[in-house]
């Protein structure tokens, strides 16, 4: 089947989608927000300046970082502890823009990425750069997008459901700022692949993308 990249903005869907598009096709899921999110965190643990990307690169090398999938959930250990949970908190999300912005840091994971697929043989794999940077070559490219309030309002019942305590003007602040962000980095910003199909989800259920997404795989 080959590789299935979903790409877009925050709260557009990638990740819930692209689990339940992996699960109906039988193959593996790659949340690579997770690889960035894991970097962050060690980061974060070892007390390094975020915008330090050499010494991060450092800690990166010497540090056993392990991605697999299991039950189409994208499991992240390092040094052999499993963190899948911990690269989700609050404050990893607010700090893992400086890893993702940081060119040698993206090279690194990128090869992870890559070594990810040809590991595991066909996937679907989510982000903002896989159709236009990573996978070039992936047989199917989708680009999921939604209005910003949708998009807040997803993230909200998602953290809400998580028991997280959250503001929703502060979660599309939040959000608008990330789009900024992610669309001006210098590499592996927010493109839309020229050979991407676009889908508008602000006023589709999650069902209906999944199911317009397995037409599209299955033509």
């Amino acid at each position: 089947m080959g590789i299935i990249t979903i790409d877009g903005p925050a709260g557009s869907g990638k990740s819930t989608i692209s689990k339940l598009l992996a699960k109906e096709l039988g193959i593996s899921f790659l949340d690579t927000g997770a690889m960035y999110r894991a970097l962050t965190l060690m980061a974060m643990n070892a007390g390094l300046d975020l915008q330090d990307s050499a010494k991060i690169k450092e800690l990166f090398d010497k540090t056993e970082l392990k991605f697999s999938s299991e039950n189409n959930k994208t499991v992240v250990e390092i040094n052999g502890v499993d963190c899948s949970d911990l690269i989700r908190s609050p404050q990893v999300t607010a700090n893992v823009h400086f890893i993702a912005a940081a060119p040698i840091l993206r090279e690194s994971l990128v090869e992870l990425q890559r070594q990810f697929a040809k590991e595991q043989g066909s996937i679907v794999t989510e982000g903002r750069d896989q159709g236009s940077v990573v996978f070039p070559d992936a047989e199917v490219k989708i680009y999921l997008n939604a209005d910003v309030d949708q998009r807040a309002n997803r993230r909200f019942k998602e953290l809400q459901a998580r028991g997280e305590k959250c503001d929703l003007q502060e979660i599309k602040d939040a959000i608008i700022a990330r789009d900024c962000s992610d669309r001006n980095r210098e590499v592996g910003s927010l493109k839309k692949a020229a050979d991407a199909i676009e889908i508008d989800t602000s006023h589709m259920s999650i069902d209906e993308v999944v199911r317009v997404i397995l037409e599209i795989v299955r033509k």
